[in-house]
């Protein structure tokens, strides 16, 4: 029951009261998103934590299930289902008024941003933030002209994809430095389709629509109304942390108010910034989640990788006992091996069904045989919601008999259609394209008209635009540079 202030005809305010109804996740809910949404490294933490907060919490000394076993998942390559143990469904501007990362809020600028902590999409470190948004543009029906503003507003990013500038001045440098003829309510439904795209919060022009970006796009992020009431309302109150305000403004206790300070660092300021960074570092810290293994028989093998099945057990010294401080850890401690096997179950059935779509990949190791496959495709294949497929491969990476790979790779767009009506994706244009460059002649190099043609040829509905953006993209040259 929320109330509300109405004003009269004749000025004076009456008070109403006002049901509505508000979904609210429960705390064994978002320990599972947060579980869920964890990498290897991070879910053994998090174990040894709880292990060390709980006295009644422990190890069992049964066999780790993750080594093999029941957590297995074997299938042919051309069978068409799953095994039986699938489981079952279920800008310097647009940073608000902060010049600088010292002034903005520590809640927002600490370590939890980091590329392990994000909740949200993380990318193959190969491609930059440009390519990925590029990559998406496949996945919305533009018209060449809402594809040249897009392309426009991509490239007006800046390297935490945010939008700097106004619409209006942005207008006004497309026609005069781009030759666009375009007006700011153009590119603001332009924008809005930009800001659909992944990591959400791409595209904001403050703080304040990056942070609500993220939070509409996620319908199971705990306290979302509330939060969406937060940061619409009463934002100054929020980047001043004055929660105790906050709390009797949005009708919350105490206690709710302190989880939703936590929920805070799920938020990114900097949806773009992680994107395209590449250290070798990082490569040589990646923990796999996920053993993939295929036989010469070609069938393929899923198992979760060791510690992603803890074993815990309560410690039989609880049995019978009736103080209540022992009965709360206990309560505890058996919600958390719960999630814990909730979350193995979604791990291993989103790997199952990404391998059964990817399965030629899984077989051969050529890139080019990839599927298009989107979240929606998986989501679909698993029984789960889109945002639980996105936090199962959040920063989530799978070792191969071909290599190791970030889960998120295997997320490919389509790129246009064959002759044959099969969609097709970008890699499979750039291996062909990048093939027929290779073996042209070098005194008389191809035209993009000509490797336009050709791709046709072998069946690629292409633009020649689209093979010039390719072709820049693998870093050839125009064909009088490459005399």
């Amino acid at each position: 029951m929320a109330q509300k202030n109405l004003q009269t005809q004749t000025g004076q305010q009456v008070q109403t009261q006002q049901q509505v109804q508000q979904q609210q996740l429960l705390p064994q809910q978002v320990l599972l998103v947060r579980l869920t949404e964890m990498p290897v490294e991070a879910l053994q933490q998090r174990v040894e934590q709880e292990c060390m907060e709980n006295p009644w919490l422990e190890v069992s000394a049964s066999p780790d299930l993750s080594e093999g076993g029941e957590e297995e998942s074997p299938f042919k390559g051309d069978s068409e289902g799953l095994s039986p143990s699938e489981g079952s469904g279920e800008a310097s501007d647009a940073l608000y008024d902060y010049r600088s990362e010292e002034d903005m809020p520590d809640f927002l600028s600490g370590p939890s941003h980091s590329n392990d902590a994000a909740e949200y999409v993380s990318y193959d470190d190969t491609l930059s933030l440009t390519d990925r948004l590029r990559e998406q543009m496949a996945d919305f029906e533009l018209t060449d002209h809402e594809k040249e503003l897009m392309e426009y507003l991509i490239g007006s990013l800046d390297e935490d994809g945010l939008l700097g500038k106004s619409l209006p001045v942005l207008a006004d440098e497309a026609e005069l430095y781009q030759g666009i003829t375009t007006s700011p309510e153009e590119l603001e439904k332009v924008l809005h389709i930009l800001q659909q795209f992944d990591p959400p919060g791409i595209g904001a022009r403050s703080l304040q629509e990056c942070l609500l970006l993220q939070v509409r796009r996620d319908e199971k992020f705990p306290y979302r109304e509330k939060f969406i009431t937060l940061l619409s309302k009463y934002f100054d109150d929020f980047v001043h942390k004055r929660w105790h305000r906050l709390a009797q403004k949005l009708h919350v206790s105490l206690w709710d108010t302190e989880q939703m300070q936590k929920e805070v660092l799920r938020l990114n300021p900097r949806p773009g910034g992680s994107v395209g960074s590449k250290t070798s570092d990082r490569a040589q810290s990646i923990q796999p989640d996920f053993l993939v293994d295929t036989d010469e028989g070609g069938t393929v093998t899923v198992t979760l990788a060791r510690g992603n099945q803890p074993s815990l057990v309560i410690s039989p010294d609880a049995e019978g006992q009736q103080d209540a401080f022992v009965r709360q850890y206990v309560e505890r401690g058996q919600m958390f091996i719960s999630a814990l096997q909730q979350r193995s179950q979604t791990m291993l059935r989103t790997m199952q069904a990404i391998v059964k779509w990817q399965k030629r990949f899984f077989q051969t190791g050529d890139e080019t045989l990839l599927r298009p496959m989107k979240l929606e495709d998986i989501a679909s294949a698993t029984g789960y919601d889109i945002s639980t497929i996105s936090r199962a491969a959040n920063s989530k990476y799978v070792e191969t008999v071909f290599g190791t790979f970030p889960l998120k790779w295997f997320f490919t767009h389509r790129a246009t259609k064959s002759d044959e009506g099969d969609d097709v994706t970008a890699r499979q244009v750039k291996a062909a394209l990048s093939r027929i460059i290779n073996g042209e002649d070098k005194q008389q190099p191809l035209s993009d008209e000509l490797l336009t043609q050709m791709l046709r040829q072998e069946g690629f509905s292409i633009a020649r635009r689209t093979v010039a953006k390719y072709r820049e993209q693998l870093g050839v040259p125009v064909a009088r540079m490459r005399k």
